[in-house]
């Protein structure tokens, strides 16, 4: 007889032939794939039929296997064990849902991800995605851009920007102030930090990660707020990343401005100061932005209730240590 050497054999064949392989039982077998024996004899000799080699030897009262299905039994076991697993995975992850939350990179980095396990932990359920985007700030590409209004697998946008983003559910997180920050050694060093005047003699560093001059403060507003004039605002380094900034501050480059709830744990960990507490409010605020293809989606309306929970308990402690 020919054998099918050129076709893969028939999926119930192997399966029928591993399940009477591990019982040496039509019959068993036949009680655990739900069918008769009957049905189950006929696939194990489509199977020999296709291998050209018997499988079993058939005894009055017993059943063995040849020495072609004791070498053929573990590659099927394994393989059918394969694609049992493949087949769960795919059902686990179709049943869970998946959340994309795309964020600017400080925001995510210094504000969000300290706080995730406390929704993931609430929410094990849910498969969440985070990205972090310099795009999400005002000015740079639309929201649309990165939020896709997929039922299926909705996205959401954290945007620090004007709040006016179309066909969106739109809710502020929190509003801003920004406070000089620096590092300690530079706060307490041969030069010290004690009135806003010192700044004179030391280095301003220029975050330009919002492009709209007038939705967020510069040195000048910040020093014509505090009363210091004389102050080159011109000079010290500029960089186009806030975190790239705060970074720079952190190394004792000089002073930088910087967004006060996004400070919290670096405060906390002792490697910035704020020498002159003299916050001046941004025009722009945080925002989580949902499309409203989604914005009533179950995923997408607990991540909100949990940012926005953790935004205002933010700022009820931060209202207590002031």
């Amino acid at each position: 007889m020919k054998r099918g050497t050129d076709r893969f054999p028939p999926l119930n064949a192997l399966r029928a032939f591993e399940a009477v392989a591990r019982h040496l039982s039509f019959k068993k077998a036949a009680v655990e794939l739900h069918v008769t024996a009957g049905a189950v004899s006929a696939q194990v000799k489509i199977l020999e039929q296709h291998l050209g080699v018997p499988l079993f030897r058939r005894l009055t009262r017993a059943l063995e296997l040849t020495a072609e299905g004791q070498a053929l039994l573990p590659r099927v076991s394994e393989g059918l064990e394969t694609l049992r697993t493949a087949v769960e995975r795919l059902r686990t992850r179709e049943a869970r849902a998946t959340l994309t939350v795309v964020a600017p990179p400080n925001f995510a980095a210094r504000w969000l991800v300290p706080r995730l396990q406390g929704f993931t932990s609430q929410h094990p359920e849910l498969e969440l995605h985070v990205a972090s985007r310099q795009s999400m700030v005002d000015g740079g590409e639309p929201t649309e851009r990165f939020v896709e209004a997929r039922e299926d697998a909705p996205t959401v946008a954290i945007r620090f920007g004007s709040g006016h983003y179309a066909a969106s559910r739109v809710d502020e997180i929190f509003p801003v102030d920004y406070v000089p920050v620096c590092s300690p050694s530079l706060a307490n060093g041969p030069l010290p930090l004690r009135t806003p005047e010192d700044l004179r003699r030391h280095t301003l560093i220029h975050d330009d990660t919002v492009t709209e001059g007038a939705a967020r403060p510069s040195w000048n507003d910040w020093l014509e707020a505090a009363g210091v004039r004389d102050v080159d605002v011109e000079r010290g380094p500029h960089f186009s990343d806030a975190s790239l900034a705060l970074e720079a501050a952190i190394e004792g480059i000089g002073v930088a401005l910087a967004i006060k709830p996004l400070l919290c744990a670096e405060i906390e960990a002792g490697r910035l100061v704020v020498p002159f507490d003299l916050p001046f409010p941004a025009q722009w605020a945080y925002f989580l932005v949902s499309p409203d293809a989604v914005a009533e989606d179950p995923a997408v309306a607990s991540f909100r209730t949990w940012l926005l929970g953790e935004a205002s308990y933010a700022k009820r402690a931060e209202a207590l240590a002031d």
